[in-house]
């Protein structure tokens, strides 16, 4: 193979990567909670771009992004115009795009065994809860406990 036609090859592989391009998810956290943290680097390990915003008042946060209260988690994320809230796992992430009539996700509250909240061994049961745009809950995806 010549040098010119080696370059372009190179060069195709590249710009092929480049469009490839981690999806992008702003997360909004306080700064003293390591689990927010440990979440976020939960979704690096699955291919997110993760935009680290430390917010000192995160209730405001999440009233401006329109989370529920009886929703809430301790950290707000937002992808693609739409909330997460919580310790919510990738695959309902990524389904979000799917689901117009979602406003966003959550997982509410600090549920031990939820992506980021690995500690220990027990794992609790956990639902995933989309908000639709006329304001009724649904359940996205149920997770058993051990």
């Amino acid at each position: 193979m010549n040098t010119k036609l080696r370059i372009a090859v190179l060069a195709a592989l590249f710009m092929a990567g480049a469009a490839q391009a981690a999806e992008v998810i702003d997360v909004y956290r306080d700064p003293n909670c390591g689990c927010c943290e440990e979440w976020i680097k939960y979704l690096e390990a699955k291919g997110f771009s993760v935009r680290d915003h430390v917010e000192p008042n995160m209730s405001e946060v999440k009233q401006r992004l329109g989370v529920a209260p009886r929703l809430a988690s301790c950290h707000t994320a937002m992808i693609g115009g739409k909330f997460v809230e919580g310790h919510v796992p990738v695959a309902q992430i990524l389904d979000l795009k799917n689901q117009p009539d979602l406003v966003g996700v959550a997982v509410p509250g600090m549920v031990s065994g939820s992506p980021g909240m690995e500690y220990g061994s027990t794992k609790q049961p956990y639902q995933v809860i989309g908000l639709t745009d006329s304001g009724t809950d649904r359940v996205i995806a149920d997770y058993p406990g051990n």
